[in-house]
């Protein structure tokens, strides 16, 4: 288990709607649902800094038997949000059908900022009521409209070796990979054999 696990869930995305794309990511060749209950679903919000253990603990002893319901909601949003991103990822805008959409969904599970204590002092920061597995859809939304509003396009990318994505924050701006530990080892692993096998066939014609 590399360090970009928390908890058996990803975050190597840089932004909190793509790690809430990457989980379900593809592993041995078949995609891996890693949210298939409101328990898991918790554990990822816990993952994510979005509740502490107290909170996921009271969440998961009071929210109702259909909770898998409303987390069935949020994942087909992530499907669509998919999508969206590999627009993103094309060059093309996000369309006009799913702003329609994320401003319904921002009137309907709206957050409320507040001024919270921090190392370095005073920040803005966000409250969500989660009373549900839908209510989710509060920070989610709010982090795709960051995602939408202040991220470079052409920084949302997909990894060169798997089916994750990520916005490139590195100095260069040259990120292939979703993770050195996890990729990026990997594909320079790959690249080196290649060339050792390709020095061997070269020998051996000469």
């Amino acid at each position: 288990m590399t360090t970009d696990w928390r908890d058996g869930f990803l975050f190597v995305g840089n932004q909190l709607s793509l790690d809430f794309l990457n989980t379900r990511p593809v592993v041995d060749g078949s995609p891996v649902e890693l949210l298939p209950d409101a328990a898991s679903l918790l554990r990822w919000l816990e993952a994510a800094g979005l509740l502490d253990r107290h909170q996921a603990r009271e969440l998961s002893e009071s929210w109702p038997a259909h909770a898998d319901l409303g987390l069935k909601k949020l994942l087909e949003f992530r499907e669509t949000l998919r999508r969206v991103v590999f627009r993103l990822e094309a060059g093309a805008p996000p369309p006009p059908s799913f702003i329609d959409k994320l401003n319904r969904l921002l009137l309907q599970y709206p957050s409320v900022d507040q001024v919270v204590k921090s190392p370095s002092g005073l920040r803005r920061g966000r409250r969500f009521d989660l009373r549900r597995p839908e209510d989710a859809f509060s920070p989610l939304i709010d982090g795709t409209v960051n995602l939408l509003t202040t991220v470079d396009p052409s920084k949302v990318r997909k990894c060169a070796s798997c089916v994750l994505h990520f916005q490139d924050t590195s100095k260069k701006g040259t990120r292939r990979w979703c993770s050195m530990e996890i990729c990026g080892n990997r594909a320079k692993v790959a690249t080196y054999a290649q060339r050792k096998r390709a020095e061997v066939e070269s020998g051996s014609d000469a």
